[in-house]
């Protein structure tokens, strides 16, 4: 007789999870399970990566559970991870003073339960290219439940014996899935993600301010730093700000060679903090926050900016070279560059204006460097047009009163 088997409809992993929970009560590891892809530039990982370090861990845990449950406020911040999970259930053992008296240790204790239950080994023999390894234990019967705990017999160093329940205490508890240390102290990372990651810096703040000072000042001894994707970002910044100071410098000696003067680099350079400006307000008019893509643009915006400055004191030296006083030199080089000047910022700033009104996925996070390139390109140029001919002129007039004063 051949029985055809019921079907079976298959279910989605929702429904899988609505009728374990209806039967047992909870999802075992579901508040475990993240989805992440990658958005694109750098740094990885939570918005936020707050670490805790404590030489206690059950205070690291409080301390972690209150943390998680300020995030909790924020509208904006999702999937909270405190750090801490309970692992799996464990007998912990202490000693009694009576079985301290009789010479026991905690290494004494440990060695024998192991030994009985586990097994202790007695030899090895070499039977051809395989080894044995003979284990001695007790009988299955007598190590198959906890109860049996109770009938363990303890030798003591000198010889005396003892029931494991007059030698210890045993308390419940839960194992740490992980320990994690840092510099010998134990840490554990309060996660969270911010939904939209424009409002992580607005969470922040707050949590700068006044979250942490209070519960480190409620927990002595506790200390916190961040990580992740904070600390990601405060490397690079120091990275970027390295890498500015170098280009600057490098920027001024090749200025200062061909022009053979230290003073003129400086008025070319000028530029190079309103373009600064420039990029910071083009944020503000798209409505972008400032990132380190953002600075990657002002970096790269730090050698475009000085070119404008550049072809206008380069003129004005030629015309200077053939005679022409000071004043009517630079109002010579300002009418006769107005033209080139223009038309190589318009020409970048254009350039640049498909990338900044971009609106696909791919490109956004490209857009924060081209709002800073373009848009200090351009509010540098209006400024150049006017604080380098003054500028010009206000080092010709201490240039004659050294002289004079010589």
């Amino acid at each position: 007789v051949y029985l055809t088997p019921p079907k079976v409809r298959p279910i989605s992993t929702w429904e899988f999870v609505k009728l374990w929970r209806k039967k047992f009560g909870i999802v075992p590891g579901l508040e475990s399970i993240k989805f992440q892809s990658d958005a694109g530039g750098p740094g990885h990982g939570a918005a936020i990566a707050i670490e805790l370090a404590h030489k206690n861990a059950g205070i690291l845990e409080k301390a972690s559970h209150e943390l998680a449950l300020a995030l909790g406020y924020y509208p904006w911040v999702k999937d909270i991870d405190e750090g801490f999970s309970p692992g799996k259930k464990q007998i912990d053992f202490k000693i009694k003073p009576r079985a301290q008296n009789m010479g026991f240790t905690s290494m004494d204790v440990a060695r024998q339960i192991r030994h009985a239950f586990y097994g202790a080994e007695a030899l090895r023999q070499q039977r051809g290219r395989d080894e044995v390894k003979v284990m001695v234990r007790l009988p299955f019967n007598e190590r198959n439940s906890e109860g049996c705990f109770e009938n363990i017999i303890l030798r003591s160093p000198k010889g005396k014996e003892i029931p494991l329940a007059d030698a210890i205490s045993m308390t419940r508890t839960r194992a740490y899935t992980k320990i994690v240390r840092h510099n010998g102290r134990q840490v554990v990372t309060v996660t969270a993600d911010v939904q939209p990651r424009s409002k992580t810096d607005e969470v922040l703040k707050p949590v700068k301010d006044e979250i942490l000072p209070g519960i480190a000042g409620k927990y002595p001894g506790l200390t916190y730093g961040f990580e992740g994707r904070q600390a990601e970002r405060r490397d690079s910044m120091k990275s970027l700000i390295k890498g500015l100071g170098a280009a600057l410098i490098i920027i001024f000696a090749m200025l200062a060679i061909p022009l053979n003067s230290y003073v003129q680099p400086f008025i070319i350079m000028a530029a190079i903090p309103f373009g600064i400006v420039g990029a910071i307000t083009g944020h503000l008019i798209m409505g972008y926050s400032l990132s380190i893509l953002s600075m990657f643009g002002i970096v790269a915006l730090s050698g475009v900016v000085v070119n404008d400055s550049l072809v206008l004191v380069d003129f004005a030296n030629r015309r200077q070279k053939k005679g022409i006083s000071t004043d009517k030199a630079i109002y010579e080089a300002a009418i006769h560059r107005f033209r080139p000047v223009i038309l190589t910022t318009l020409t970048t700033f254009c350039g640049l204006t498909p990338m900044i009104f971009e609106t696909s996925r791919q490109a956004r996070f490209l857009i924060p460097m081209a709002i800073s390139l373009g848009f200090g390109v351009l509010f540098a140029t209006m400024i150049t047009l006017f604080l380098v001919p003054s500028l010009y002129v206000i080092m010709e007039d201490f240039r004659g009163i050294f002289i004079k004063n010589q």
